[in-house]
């Protein structure tokens, strides 16, 4: 056997990965300024328009409106207008925010397996890049210029714009799995979260930059309705799609057998990459690894979520201190990325991801116990030393599950099916991302305090532990990758 397989084993192409990682880094930062700028927008669109004013009058006459008032207050955004009185508008933003993630359960699967089955001398991933990123760019700058027309205008752009970016989510992230073989896949995906890291941490800057650029108020609506801050989401777009185009090289796909001809070397072809329909274990693994996801992006969804307003009641914090904290949380997972993949790389995935769940679960624990001791008085900038370790170990330990999640469902799906598994991969998540906002605002109203974020997301933790340890299939197989790179390359020969 040549010793071909095993270099390609051996070493990450970290050159290549951070390339393929400007993709994912350009859907990060336009989610970061579309979840922080189109709110703003969306309410002042919203506020005076008569009809919802009489929707919200309407509504608030109902009996049972205490149940429903006191649900939306622990709603990030509330549910009452600054004057106190009862108000539609953040329910209906609350909506119009979640279409991403809804478009994303939908569509990301359906579009990752139409890029597996694409034949293109660009390959399989790159076509839909190339159409779907410059779209979305255009779409994104129209956001604030539609902001100041009319409801309808806005509501189509926005609905263009989180469809067409669900066009290319799936197939841009497949293109790390499909580059990189994968028992490096773990190390690879840390990169690439690495990659969307400064992409989260771009939005946050934003502001400030443009503050200084064009002397305007970060808290005047000028900031909010200009452009300045869309337009870098859709350059970054522009500048990734080139970086794909002209740095990344998928191997062309046209020469790959068609349906309709060449059945027997196809029929070879999948034999030698064991393409074959998943057997009843390996479905079950994926069953299982789905629901795990379920649960761990319900518990730190609702961390990312709700923080701000538990740091207003628990902490005394205000929000640009809350920001602080979480700029912590978002470092330490960062800082954790690299060594997350390699520990997959070493130890394996599955028992990665148990390590960061154990990790998390404990030290978010240890906060709770040590609650109202002398041990919560010992405090950096008014915040108890033992938040501050949750803060960071909790951020690390979420990072060593992050990095090994997506892997492991890929290896259960197989090399033909990276695209349609990356889609699987965002239904659970995002299905998460839908629905824990909503189970956890119900755990806060009827608990009334917020410090049952610190009960409620160990917990999700905690059954997704009990979830995973159903999962037996994901860890790369080393012998297997070398007969297969074999095997192509004979059939190559040929």
């Amino acid at each position: 056997m040549s010793d071909k397989p095993n270099t390609i084993a051996e070493k990450l192409d970290v050159k290549k990965t951070v390339l393929i990682g400007f993709g994912f880094m350009a859907t990060t930062i336009a989610w970061g300024i579309y979840d922080s700028y189109v709110p703003p927008l969306l309410e002042r669109l919203l506020k005076d328009n008569p009809t919802i004013a009489h929707w919200s009058a309407d509504l608030a006459s109902k009996p049972g409106m205490d149940f429903l008032t006191r649900f939306m207050e622990t709603q990030e955004e509330g549910g009452l207008s600054a004057a106190g009185a009862f108000t539609i508008i953040p329910l209906l933003i609350g909506i119009i925010m979640t279409f991403d993630n809804i478009f994303g359960v939908i569509f990301q699967p359906l579009f990752g397996k139409f890029s597996d089955r694409t034949r293109s001398k660009w390959g399989k991933r790159r076509p839909f890049i190339f159409w779907g990123a410059p779209i979305s760019a255009a779409l994104f700058l129209l956001i604030p210029l539609v902001s100041q027309t009319s409801i309808p205008i806005m509501m189509t752009v926005i609905i263009l714009f989180v469809f067409v970016m669900s066009l290319w989510r799936s197939p841009v992230v497949a293109l790390m799995p499909d580059l990189t073989p994968p028992k490096l896949r773990s190390e690879g995906n840390a990169i690439i979260n690495l990659c969307g890291g400064v992409g989260t941490l771009i939005p946050m800057l934003a502001a400030s930059v443009f503050v200084a650029l064009f002397g305007l108020n970060k808290d005047n609506e000028k900031l909010q309705e200009a452009p300045h801050v869309f337009a870098l989401a859709a350059v970054v777009m522009i500048i990734s799609t080139l970086v794909l185009r002209f740095t990344v090289h998928e191997e062309s796909s046209n020469r790959l057998p068609a349906k309709t001809g060449g059945a027997k070397r196809e029929e070879t072809k999948k034999d030698a990459l064991n393409l074959k329909a998943l057997p009843k274990d390996a479905r079950r693994s994926l069953i299982f690894m789905l629901v795990t996801l379920f649960l761990l992006f319900s518990g730190t969804n609702a961390i990312q979520t709700f923080f701000t307003l538990f740091a207003k009641e628990v902490l005394d914090k205000e929000p640009n201190e809350a920001m602080l904290l979480m700029a912590v949380f978002g470092g330490s997972l960062m800082v954790a990325a690299i060594p997350g993949g390699k520990c997959g790389k070493k130890y394996g995935r599955k028992k990665t991801i148990l390590g960061g769940m154990a990790a998390f679960m404990v030290v978010f624990a240890l906060y709770i116990v040590t609650r109202g001791t002398v041990i919560d008085n010992i405090a950096i900038m008014g915040v108890p030393i033992i938040f501050w370790l949750a803060l960071i170990v909790g951020g690390g330990a979420n990072m060593f599950i992050t990095v090994n999640t997506l892997p492991l469902v890929l290896e259960i799906g197989g090399l033909d099916k990276v695209g349609t598994f990356t889609g699987y991969y965002y239904t659970a998540t995002f299905s998460a991302q839908i629905a824990s906002p909503i189970l956890y605002g119900f755990v806060a109203m009827i608990t009334g305090t917020y410090m049952s974020l610190f009960w409620y997301c160990p917990i999700m933790f905690a059954l997704a532990l009990l979830s995973i340890f159903f999962v037996r299939h994901g860890e790369a197989d080393q012998d297997k990758l070398e007969e297969m790179v074999e095997q192509i390359e004979l059939e190559n020969a040929d």
